[in-house]
């Protein structure tokens, strides 16, 4: 036996430098696409076989289908889209799974593409370097798609040579006489290939080369693959055990309409092998049948392709056979996995045990920062109450405000820690500046929640005493109250606009009607105290009570501020202050 365990290691090591050229390619693509991927995912909406073609077409850029189904489970999160318009997404992925493997057949076992692979990265490696943000992020693609591909080099050299080593697959022979039960036992065998990987596209890679060394035969071959189509589905259930109601749903459709394909292919899959075999003779003039198997080199090269047109033609056919069905397995699995209570989150939008693409999961972010805004206003709305209600309706307000500002503290961090589980991603720049706003955005609307709370104690304080502020302060303190609701919602209009379509000029009108108003009442306020129409103690509490509605006018502008990601209200006034 020539094959040791060092020779074993470097087998392992080769695979690494395939997954590895797969995530970079993938994620190189990613950022290539950036909005674009997020306009594709959102044109899916209008009919299932769209939704087909949009699945197709997103995983081809992605290279992984899992990706693809976490980004639909995103937008059904999100409320963008129903589950049932998710499943035609999740559809065309399990078409889109496949072009991996025909890249592989093509360029991996029909031509060399080591020397191809090393000349792509020595052309678009400097661009790592010197190249602008989009040229970097192809450059990065295509690097990776160069280490893939020597990674595979690697493999197909480093696997042992069933000549030179028989004895290390005589168990792979003891498994393939039994006919269908052998079928059956493969099918297995993918699903913890694809387990163990993590990767049902690495898996494909790995059953390409054990045809191509000859350690399996085609049908076992096209066995592992219905494994694969099983074990991809395993990994998004298992990632979906901590995942909201939605991302269970996405995640049981996936295995429902997989094990279900696999199923009626089990029935009928020694004809279905034959045909694929007549197909390839037909369309290949230099082609001989891989049924048998003892076929040579060029023989399990032409066998690889084969393998590549079965997973094609088995993931097509079953979406054909399956897409009328599918309101009846949303209808069965809508039963099964019914709405449940999320007792743990409070968001709504988030699902913080399944990350999306960066892009998408800033969408997310995004959209809970709207709902934040939101439960501001609910706050604000809840102190205008306090101040003007009647007092028996008081104790319900200040314990409503106080619920709400203990939901923020939640809310902040929540958001916080998902930001922060998207930086993790290699983002570009833009992507960047924008998670750093988030963070400043939710900072601002917490201090805001902190300083209604802080004005509602001091109400309570002051009630507790047995003082309270004449009616003309207070009618003046509603004036102000006013514009700082005027700011709130011009916060949640802009959370509604792209930061392109955000106008500050409304925005700085507002901050300085709140600056106005707050002198104007902070010469009433003197006024009063020299008439002696309220003491001092009453005074510095409508004071601080000035001093804090300014202070959340300003807290609100920062925000408007990060949303179009400029800071100009220093500029703005020195500008409006040469003017004069």
């Amino acid at each position: 036996m020539t094959y040791t365990f060092w020779d074993f290691l470097q087998l392992i090591g080769a695979l690494g430098i395939f997954i590895y050229g797969m995530k970079v390619f993938s994620d190189g693509l990613q950022k290539v696409a950036g909005n674009k991927l997020r306009a594709i995912l959102k044109g899916m909406t209008s009919t299932r076989f769209r939704g087909i073609l949009t699945g197709f077409t997103t995983t081809t850029i992605t290279q992984s289908s899992s990706t693809t189904t976490v980004m639909v489970v995103s937008f059904v999160n999100a409320g963008l889209i129903t589950f049932l318009e998710s499943t035609g997404v999740v559809m065309g992925a399990n078409i889109g799974t496949t072009v991996t493997a025909w890249m592989i057949s093509i360029f991996g076992f029909k031509m060399q593409i080591t020397p191809l692979a090393m000349m792509l990265i020595g052309v678009f490696f400097p661009f790592i370097f010197f190249g602008r943000e989009k040229l970097q992020n192809l450059a990065e693609a295509m690097i990776g798609f160069g280490i893939l591909f020597i990674g595979l080099d690697f493999i197909k050299n480093g696997v042992p040579n069933i000549q030179d080593n028989p004895e290390m697959f005589m168990f792979l022979d003891s498994f393939t006489e039994f006919g269908f039960a052998s079928i059956l036992i493969f099918v297995v065998v993918g699903t913890l290939l694809t387990l163990v990987t993590q990767s049902s596209s690495a898996a494909s890679a790995i059953t390409l080369v054990m045809l191509f060394e000859g350690w399996i035969d085609f049908p076992i071959a096209a066995a592992m693959v219905l494994g694969e189509n099983i074990g991809t589905t395993v990994t998004a259930n298992i990632a979906a055990v901590v995942g909201n109601v939605y991302a269970k749903r996405a995640a049981r459709f996936h295995f429902v309409f997989n094990i279900f394909g696999v199923f009626w292919m089990l029935l009928m899959i020694d004809p279905f092998l034959m045909g694929i075999d007549n197909a390839m003779g037909y369309f290949m003039a230099d082609y001989t049948s891989v049924l048998g198997a003892n076929i040579d080199q060029v023989g399990r090269a032409n066998a690889t392709l084969a393998v590549s047109l079965f997973h094609t033609v088995f993931n097509v056919l079953n979406v054909l056979l399956l897409v009328g069905f599918v309101p009846y397995i949303v209808k069965f699995i809508e039963k099964y996995q019914k709405e449940e209570k999320d007792t743990q989150h409070r968001l709504q939008y988030i699902s913080s045990g399944m990350m999306s693409s960066p892009e998408l999961s800033m969408s997310q972010a995004h959209k809970e920062i709207e709902l934040f805004a939101k439960l501001i206003e609910k706050i604000h709305f809840s102190f205008q109450g306090l101040l003007f209600n009647k007092q028996n309706r008081q104790d319900r307000f200040l314990k409503k405000i106080e619920k709400r500002e203990q939901i923020t503290d939640n809310i902040e961090l929540e958001i916080a820690e998902y930001l922060t589980k998207i930086s993790s991603y290699n983002l570009t720049e833009k992507a960047t500046r924008r998670i750093r706003g988030m963070h400043s955005m939710i900072n601002d609307l917490e201090r805001v929640a902190d300083i209604y709370y802080q004005m509602s104690k001091t109400f309570e304080r002051m009630q507790n005493e047995g003082s309270k502020l004449p009616d003309d302060a207070m009618k003046k303190l509603g004036q102000l109250l006013d514009l700082v609701h005027d700011s709130i919602r011009n916060v949640r209009e802009n959370l509604d606009k792209d930061g392109n379509e955000i106008d500050l000029d409304n925005s700085m009108e507002i901050e300085d009607a709140i600056d106005d108003c707050r002198d104007e009442l902070m010469e009433f306020h003197y006024a009063q105290l020299e008439k002696k129409i309220y003491s001092n103690e009453v005074g510095f509490i409508f004071l601080d009570y000035l001093n804090r509605l300014e202070k959340i006018g300003d807290h609100l502008f920062n925000v408007n501020e990060a949303l179009a990601g400029v800071k100009v209200k220093s500029a703005y006034k020195t500008v409006m202050e040469e003017r004069g």
